[in-house]
């Protein structure tokens, strides 16, 4: 009962954070086929960094608790069964290796010469120059 509130408090932020977001991008607003492709391109980008940055912290966080999934196995090897850190284990080393996966399958399917959109990593800093 008392998660309530957090969840509560999280759709407010997850909301409020996505009306900023919107309120931006049609400040922006295209009038040509050119700058409409140029958003949808940056946006694609843009989705493609949250994917990877949830994919790394999914990842790292199922690692972690395949390591605490194997001390209770150890601790209590009858009420923990051995597949169920072995899973997780699989499971974190396959988002963490998504990322790599989509670069591989970028160049597979459109070539070797294909500009990848965004997945680069870090594009700006708080207080740097690109």
């Amino acid at each position: 009962m008392k998660y309530r509130n957090i969840f509560k408090w999280a759709g407010i932020l997850l909301a409020s954070g996505l009306m900023f977001y919107a309120s931006d991008a049609f400040a922006q607003a295209a009038t040509d086929l050119g700058s409409i492709a140029t958003n949808m391109t940056n946006t694609f980008g843009k989705l493609a960094q949250l994917i990877t940055a949830i994919s790394y912290i999914a990842g790292m966080g199922f690692g972690l608790a395949s390591i605490l999934k194997f001390k209770a196995h150890k601790d209590n090897p009858t009420q923990i069964p051995i597949g169920t850190p072995i899973a997780l284990l699989f499971v974190a080393a396959a988002l963490l290796f998504l990322p790599t996966l989509f670069g591989v399958a970028g160049t597979t399917i459109f070539g070797a010469g294909s500009k990848v959109g965004g997945v680069s990593g870090v594009s700006t800093f708080a207080g740097g120059n690109t």
